[in-house]
Parts: C-alpha cells; sequence; structure tokens
C-alpha cells in the first residue's frame, strides 16, 4: 500500500527516489527485517531510542523504508507509553493517518531530509553530486524549533555517503547537541566509511541483504510495469539482485537481463576478450536516454570484481590488488561520466581493458 504522493514533488526529480516506484516515504510494505523492526519497537516502548541510528546496509534493501516507517510511527504516536504503542505489533500506521499524508507530501513540520537536491542552476538541470554543508545548515532549523504536539523531531539523511565533509561535521555537531526527542536517521550504504567520530555518537543497526523471495514479494507489491514480466524473468532478477530491490527492478526494466547476460559473457572470458562484442555493448548503452542501462552495466561489473576478490582472497592481497584497483576506477569513472554528463562509451571501453590487463596480472 502506498500513501499519495503530492503533485508540488513532480516539479524536480527525487534523488533518493527509483524510478517508477514509490518513495520510501510513500511505501507501507516492508518485508523481509522483522528482527529489526522489532527491535526498534521495543526500544521505543522501553523509552530506550538513542539520539541518533546509522541504518546500513548494501543499496537497495529497505533500509530508506524502515527509517520513514520508524518515523511515521513516533509521529502518529508520540507517547511511547499509550495502548496504541504498548499493543502494537510492528511499526506499521494506516496510509489514511494524517502523519502518512503529511510526511509522503513532505509537509510534515517535524521531519527534515538530507539529500542531494536538484540543481535548476546548471546546464542541462540535474541533482548536486552531494549534500552540502547548506543543506545541513537549512535543517537545523527543524532543532531549534519546538516540535508540534510535543512530539519528535526527526531529520533523515538519505544517504551518509553523499555528505561532504563540512556536511558531515556539521551533522555531527547537530548529533551531539540535539534537544530532547530528536532523532537522526542515518542511511549509509557503507557504514564503515563515515567519519569515525560521527559513527561514534550513532547506534549502528545494519541491515542484510534480503531473501529472494522476500525480492519477490515486493515485486509482486509494487505491481505494474515491474510484474508484466514474465514469472521465470522476475526470479532471474530476484537472484542475480544480490539482495537488492533496486538492483533486481535495474533487471526488469530497460533490457536490463539481456545486457547482464552480455556482460557476464564478456567478464567469463578475461583476460581474453573479444572487443567487437566490447564496442557492441557500449554502443547500445553510450546514449544519453541510456543511463539506466549504463548503470546496469557498471553495476554488473563492479559485483564481478567484488565476487572474485571474495572468492579469490585466498591468493594474497598482492595478486588481487589489480583487481582491486581497477574495482576503485570502475566507480571512480562511473561517477564522473554521471556528475558531468559524459559520453559512457570511453568509460566502458577502457574499464574493460583495465579488466583484461588485470586479469593477465594476476594468472
Amino acid at each position: 500500500m502506498n500513501a499519495p504522493r503530492s503533485k508540488a514533488l513532480e516539479a524536480a526529480p527525487e534523488s533518493d527516489r527509483v524510478d517508477e516506484t514509490p518513495h520510501p516515504r510513500e511505501n507501507f510494505d516492508f518485508f523481509g527485517h522483522h528482527e529489526a523492526e522489532q527491535g526498534l519497537l521495543e526500544a521505543y516502548r522501553a523509552g530506550r531510542l538513542p539520539q541518533a541510528f546509522v541504518i546500513g546496509g548494501p543499496p537497495g534493501i529497505g533500509k530508506a523504508t524502515l527509517a520513514w516507517r520508524l518515523a511515521r510511527f513516533l509521529l502518529a504516536h508520540p507517547d511511547p507509553t499509550a495502548a496504541t504503542v504498548q499493543g502494537a505489533r510492528d511499526l506499521g500506521i494506516n496510509a489514511s493517518d494524517p502523519v502518512a499524508h503529511k510526511i509522503a507530501a513532505m509537509s510534515h513540520g517535524d521531519v527534515a531530509l538530507l539529500r542531494r537536491e536538484w540543481n535548476e542552476k546548471a546546464k542541462p538541470a540535474r541533482h548536486y553530486t552531494e549534500i552540502r554543508v547548506d543543506d545541513v545548515r537549512q535543517a537545523s532549523h527543524l532543532f531549534r524549533s519546538v516540535a508540534g504536539a510535543g512530539g519528535w523531531r526527526i531529520c533523515i539523511v538519505d544517504s551518509a555517503e553523499d555528505l561532504n565533509n563540512s556536511a558531515a561535521n556539521a551533522l555531527l555537531k547537530l548529533i551531539e547537541e540535539p534537544p530532547p526527542r530528536s532523532l537522526f536517521l542515518i542511511v549509509a550504504h557503507r557504514p564503515a566509511l563515515l567519519l569515525p567520530t560521527l559513527r561514534s555518537r550513532c547506534q549502528m543497526l545494519i541491515l542484510r541483504p534480503l531473501a529472494d523471495v522476500d525480492i519477490l514479494r515486493v515485486i509482486d507489491a509494487l505491481g505494474a510495469p515491474w510484474t508484466e514480466a514474465s514469472e521465470s524473468e522476475r526470479r532471474v532478477a530476484a537472484e542475480r539482485g544480490q539482495g537488492s530491490v533496486t538492483t533486481a527492478l535495474s533487471l526488469l526494466a530497460d533490457d536490463g537481463i539481456a545486457i547482464d547476460n552480455q556482460v557476464r559473457a564478456l567478464l567469463s572470458g578475461l583476460p581474453a576478450l573479444d572487443w567487437r562484442a566490447v564496442h557492441t555493448l557500449a554502443d547500445r548503452i553510450a546514449g544519453r536516454d541510456r543511463t539506466a542501462q549504463c548503470d546496469r552495466v557498471m553495476t554488473a561489473i563492479v559485483d564481478w570484481i567484488d565476487e572474485r576478490l571474495q572468492s579469490e582472497a585466498a591468493h594474497g592481497a598482492a595478486r588481487l590488488a589489480p583487481l582491486a584497483e581497477v574495482w576503485e576506477k570502475a566507480a571512480d569513472a562511473a561517477r564522473e561520466a554521471e556528475a558531468l554528463n559524459l559520453d559512457k562509451r570511453p568509460v566502458i571501453l577502457s574499464i574493460f581493458a583495465e579488466l583484461a590487463a588485470a586479469r593477465a596480472a594476476s594468472a
């Protein structure tokens, strides 16, 4: 079940929304993290919620959905001793609740969201590449005011990896000096890379990748266009999704499975490469309107490198060092191409050349 989206939010794309899916604040379906949800509910009932959580784990497993689910529950039930809280089975609230409508419309006065904002002044207009210190300063106004109805003030960060150094330090200062009944929910895909001082001020809540059956349940709950794929395609997407709904959905969209098959075939032959096939792949995903397909290729490459690094760890760090270097280069090149709106073709060709050389060096 999903809450209605505010028309005002349709003016600019949201950096924390996956295309054609509900934003996590609109999503009332929640699968696969029962233990984590129950732990949060019990902590709230007992008055033991910390001032800040880092909700960590791989992208696309429900971290932001859990953050918004907790925020809705606290704002709808500000008294932890109330019978509705003590008798609650989970953190769900009714989609018709006024809190749900306000949060879906981003009009709740006690909630701040830190994410990469839309830059209308850029040519062409696009999202900023990071969460800026000015964004944190704007959110800080929430914590200088009185919460409505004596309730909670909640800041959600999605995601921590997007914070630049100045923004991370400004957020740290807020967390160190919070007013009563304030809560920071920090979504982090790689929590180990957070500033140590910021990490030390937060309670860690690490979510595991979803089981295939839970990914299939999410796809069923989302409905069209995702359920228009055949049952076999949905199962392949769930199996290859590595516990991530976002990855599974990317496989179901825009020839994702076919592109993934193409990349897997090329990678399986390394260090040898069929350069004609590589050029065909690069041409297939190089257009400016092919961002999703390019992302699919980059994800498949990074996942393959990660699998090799884990499965071949016994061979020693020195042997795997060339592959690890390509992992970093691939991620950096993808980010730069996206930020600067560059042609993706040279990036793909370069990464495959680097991979071939790395595999030859480690043979």
